[in-house]
């Protein structure tokens, strides 16, 4: 007859230190059949536990040969072993090393999760299994509900679930009474009676009693193996299986072998709803440590909006009164506007810059194409008044009772025509970005006035009556009065005096002035076919350091810059509490890997691979991730209403924007740190030892 199971010229040692080691076990020769209720006695540390770890394919370090199934154990590799101990094995412990926070139900398929088996046939196998050692009510409850005979008999399911050659039970009665251990004996019996190789591990005389055989073990050496002659096998033997479910065992181990090794293994999502599980066990602290996450999440959204929000606001007063086909040209730059010359265009400079425009656009496969013909004229950031560079320069006349106050001049772009400005009205928005609100309008509709003119002031100037003035003297030499068509609050201008003013009517004012000379234009305005030329355009502007856009692209460019500092410091700072909270991952997921050492053992005992062990515990940190993500997107929703609210009250506007996939953004960072964070936890749960891990209490 084929022996079940082999040892031959079995040694093993474990290493002290370098120089010196111990020898547990000598030349273990010693066969087993099938049907075997086998009984291995000994004194503590006669070496029966490091026999079982050997047999049971926990330990691989020995020489010699254990022959199981036609395989030498000692060849096999770590993945064979697994794959030993999965199918091969089953084992029954002392303290039932159930796992706490799983149901009976749970425990008993967790073998079966581990090879891959569909829901719904391993809830039905694991029933029936159980219904087999009588714990058909039982299966919701949790271990802590059971008693100790019941127990071990979640044990023992566990341990035939996936129909082993070979059950290992180290100590199978030793945490029960003396009634339990009958009955749990009694199952055993069955067990082996059934065809099975049963090898139990015992100093009790009582449980070698009721063996068929038992094998006596003292110094690493057997001493002795006698054949129980009263041995009687059990009738009506309940766990016999039918001709049915004999012809169901033999289909469903055709169907594993057709099945591809991967899908005998734990997959992803079986071991993200295992992960679940655990993750449910200690969901206080779980949730405690993804709120941590979450913070740091929630802040870092909300840094991002408050850029989005500055750049929206500056983008949306922009395009309130600027047409985005526009293309706004000065000549010379924002920085010597005050303190230099006045730069004007040349009929040359107009044709260089047709002429690379042009030569930008075709680059950039633009098709459109602009004409120096059609630039329209203008004045941009021109200052008049007591210590101005023109009065200074152009006015050798001039003398310090003749200068007046600084006045700023902008001549009205053609994007303000029949839009902002225009006769008798004009629109709220009609400063851009400097000048942000309009205090009051001046003329009803229908009041027409000759030139369109805004005056913006840093103050409002009455008549005597109380009536605001509706014109304004500007001296050149002579006193005109100017019809005003608003005006608005300009208190960012501290000390200056700034006016929109029509081009034309300039000119005139300025041939009429001490200037003594027509007005020459130091800007155009191109006028394009898209919005997207326009970025062109300025795109190419903005690689020519003799050129500027408009003043409120300027500082729309200076302040995006601004938020865009700010923001990046603010995501920084958010991004600091993210790497504390990643830490905290670390840390609580290494002390994991210490608590559940033991289960982390029992997985191994029941075919766990490294890969499946590193598998649960990255998808925890999977769930904490998506966990922490999820909290922060509400963290987040909830602080931004506060502030939201306080910054309304406090400065009327809260410039908060959301980009949708910030949020998107948001749950993925979340993940990438917490899976980061697991993967050493991980690496060192899956490293563990298993029979050390066995050991720890």
């Amino acid at each position: 007859m084929k022996k079940a199971l082999r040892l031959l010229n079995v040694n093993k040692s474990y290493k002290l230190n370098k120089n010196e080691s111990f020898q547990a076990l000598y030349d273990i020769n010693v066969d087993f059949e099938k049907g075997e209720l086998v009984s291995i006695v000994g004194e503590s540390g006669s070496g029966k536990s490091t026999l079982m770890n050997l047999i049971g394919g926990l330990d691989s370090d020995f020489s010699g040969q254990i022959i199981a199934d036609g395989e030498n154990l000692r060849n096999l590799s770590e993945k064979e072993l697994d794959k030993y101990r999965k199918n091969k094995v089953g084992f029954v412990f002392q303290s039932f090393n159930l796992i706490s926070h799983l149901s009976i139900l749970d425990n008993v398929t967790l073998a079966l999760t581990l090879s891959n088996m569909p829901e719904k046939e391993k809830i039905e196998k694991a029933t029936k299994m159980l219904k087999r050692v009588g714990l058909e009510t039982q299966l919701k409850k949790k271990p802590n509900q059971l008693s100790g005979g019941q127990k071990q008999r979640v044990a023992i399911a566990r341990a035939l679930i996936n129909d082993p050659e070979i059950i290992i039970a180290d100590e199978p009665t030793g945490a029960l009474d003396s009634q339990t251990s009958m009955q749990i004996l009694d199952i055993l019996k069955e067990i082996a009676d059934s065809g099975k190789l049963v090898i139990m591990v015992t100093h009790s005389e009582k449980v070698a009693s009721v063996s068929s055989r038992v094998v006596e073990i003292a110094d690493g050496r057997i001493v002795g193996d006698k054949i129980n002659e009263n041995y009687q096998k059990t009738e009506n033997n309940p766990l016999i299986l039918s001709k049915d479910e004999k012809n169901e065992q033999k289909v469903e181990q055709t169907k594993k072998k057709k099945i591809g090794k991967e899908k005998q293994n734990l997959s992803l999502i079986s071991a993200i709803r295992l992960s679940f599980h655990n993750m449910w066990a200690s969901k206080v602290k779980n949730f405690l440590m993804a709120f941590g996450v979450a913070i740091g999440i929630g802040s870092l959204i909300l840094m991002m909006s408050f850029g989005s929000g500055i750049d929206d606001f500056i983008s949306n007063t922009m395009k309130s009164y600027s047409n985005p086909q526009i293309v706004t040209v000065t000549k010379g730059n924002m920085s010597t506007a005050l303190s230099k010359p006045y730069n004007e265009f040349e009929e040359s400079d107009l044709t260089t810059l047709e002429t690379e425009i042009n030569n930008y656009l075709e680059e950039h496969n633009n098709s459109f194409r602009v004409d120096k013909n059609d630039f329209k004229p203008g004045v941009q950031m021109l200052t008049i008044g007591n210590g101005s560079v023109i009065d200074k320069e152009k006015d050798a006349t001039a003398t310090e009772s003749d200068r007046k106050p600084v006045y700023m001049i902008y001549t009205i772009p053609p994007y303000y025509t029949n839009t902002n400005v225009s006769k008798g009205k004009m629109c709220d928005s009609t400063g851009g970005v400097m000048f942000s609100k309009t205090i009051e309008n001046i003329f009803e509709d229908g009041n027409a006035i000759d030139k369109n003119v805004v005056i913006h002031f840093t103050y409002i100037e009455y008549n005597e009556d109380g009536s605001i003035k509706t014109t304004f003297p500007l001296d050149f030499g002579k006193t005109e009065n100017i019809p005003i068509a608003g005006i608005m609050d300009t208190s960012i201008m501290s000390g200056y005096l700034a006016m929109y003013i029509d081009y034309d009517y300039f000119q005139h004012l300025c041939e009429e002035s001490v200037l003594r000379r027509k007005l020459k234009p130091n800007t155009y305005y191109i006028e394009t076919d898209s919005e997207e030329t326009t970025k062109l355009i300025n795109a190419f502007l903005a690689t020519k350091e003799e050129y500027s856009g408009s003043v409120e692209d300027t500082l729309a460019g200076l302040f995006s810059s601004m938020s865009s500092t700010i923001g990046t410091s603010l995501s920084v700072i958010s991004s600091i509490s993210l790497l504390v909270s990643a830490i905290m991952i670390l840390v609580v997921l290494y002390m994991s890997v210490s608590e559940r050492t033991k289960e982390i053992g029992v997985l191994k005992s029941i075919g766990a691979r490294r890969k499946d062990i590193k598998r649960i515990f990255t998808s925890e940190s999977f769930l904490i991730g998506l966990l922490s993500g999820v909290v922060g997107i509400i963290f987040n929703l909830i602080l931004t209403l506060i502030v939201y609210v306080a910054l309304k009250s406090a400065i009327g506007l809260a410039p908060i924007s959301y980009r949708w996939w910030y949020f998107v953004l948001a749950v993925g960072v979340s993940v990438i740190i917490s899976m980061l964070s697991g993967l050493y936890p991980a690496s060192k749960a899956a490293k563990l030892d298993p029979v050390e891990s066995l050991r720890r209490e």
